[in-house]
């Protein structure tokens, strides 16, 4: 698909967020200063968090920074930035920059930026998951706080069009009341503590987002059938940190009756088939995958067994219930341009981001109490008092 078609195609997706003129960029019609922070070979340029800016009209690149020469070359092409920089630091200290990508997949390095970000007045789309431990977290939320600084993570999934109608279903009371909901990782390769941090953060998200916070975990973690102690724990790929387990399993307890459960094991078979969430009623069932498009099905059917009462799955789109999706997406493109401006307008309100560093750091937690509760061999009670890595306390 042509870049003008997209923007056309995804023009109804993007009127709900109205007119983000840049009123802290300066005189009407200019734009927003951006910036963006790469990694060649440590995290690149995650999923698209550079090239965004592209298709966003109230932006404008001014520089990119990249330690890889290579990298930052190919970078400053595709960005059309007019300046280009070894050294991220400098790049923001020099071109006084409104709205920063952090866009390394990597972790060990979302601390450092987002802090440089915060001391020089910038706001920040960040990469997920949002950083290694709490601690990291909590520093660098009370720098953006300092500031009065916003903070957008990349959890498409919030800004989908077609969750709007999940919520709306839910809120009606279609399913009846909430009880459980269960959530998978993809459980390829990476099944277990990998697949919990890079790509559980997307469900712990999402239960959140259908159920609140959640009041306890209590987890076990294993590795070859056993359970994990120090010395199963290594440094994570791609600089999670500390990582454990190929077999994991966790409950947590939310209000009311409602009752949460995320697994991930290295699967034999259906790797990346399960992965995603189900929201369980008492009148009926939603499942859902993850992505600014994901999909999105309910039956209404009490005994969650639809052969039973031959009740009939429904699609849910952005369009609505049982419409054909009117939308296209190439690859993370709208979820990402949802978010950028999402950014802009909560900028421009002085709010929240639908998906904030609040969000980015609540989903962590959900992560990290996990091996809490596994090394307490306990319940471990949310918020967490301990804000240090467990698997770095066994």
């Amino acid at each position: 698909m042509r870049r003008r078609e997209f923007i056309k195609n995804t023009a109804a997706g993007l009127a709900a967020f109205g007119s983000t003129r840049p009123k802290s960029a300066g005189a009407k019609g200019s734009k927003y200063r951006v910036a963006v922070i790469g990694r060649t070979g440590k995290g690149n340029y995650g999923h698209g968090l550079d090239v965004v800016w592209n298709d966003v009209e109230q932006a404008e690149v001014v520089a990119v920074a990249d330690e890889d020469s290579k990298g930052r070359a190919g970078a400053a092409k595709r960005l059309k930035a007019p300046k280009a920089y070894a050294d991220y630091r400098r790049m923001l200290k020099e071109e006084h920059p409104q709205i920063v990508s952090v866009a390394p997949r990597w972790l060990d390095c979302h601390r450092d930026m987002v802090l440089a970000c915060a001391e020089f007045d910038c706001h920040v789309f960040l990469e997920k998951p949002m950083c290694q431990t709490l601690d990291q977290a909590d520093e660098m939320i009370a720098a953006l706080e300092k500031r009065n600084l916003k903070l957008a993570i990349a959890h498409q999934t919030r800004y989908s069009p077609s969750l709007r109608h999940a919520q709306r279903i839910i809120a009606d009371g279609v399913l009846g009341d909430i009880v459980e909901l269960r959530g998978r990782g993809k459980e390829d390769r990476r099944g277990g503590g990998e697949d919990l941090m890079v790509l559980g953060t997307h469900v712990m998200d999402l239960m959140r987002l259908f159920a609140g916070d959640p009041q306890w975990c209590f987890a076990s973690v294993n590795d070859g059938g056993n359970p994990v102690t120090s010395n199963e724990v290594r440094d994570g790929a791609e600089g999670i940190g500390p990582l454990a387990g190929d077999e994991i399993h966790a409950t947590y307890a939310f209000g009311g009756t409602k009752m949460g459960y995320f697994s991930t094991h290295r699967a034999r078979y259906g790797a990346a088939k399960r992965f995603g969430l189900q929201v369980l009623g008492t009148k009926g069932i939603l499942t859902m995958t993850t992505g600014v498009l994901p999909e999105i099905w309910f039956v209404e059917d009490p005994s969650w067994q639809p052969g039973r009462s031959k009740a009939q799955w429904k699609r849910v789109t952005s369009a609505g219930i049982d419409k054909p999706e009117t939308l296209a997406d190439r690859g993370h493109a709208l979820g990402n341009r949802l978010i950028a401006l999402d950014l802009i307008r909560a900028i421009e309100t002085n709010t929240q981001p639908k998906g904030s560093a609040y969000d980015g750091r609540a989903a962590l937690e959900m992560i990290l109490a996990v091996y809490e509760s596994h090394r307490l061999g306990a319940p471990a009670r949310l918020p967490l008092k301990n804000r240090r890595h467990p698997l770095s306390m066994l």
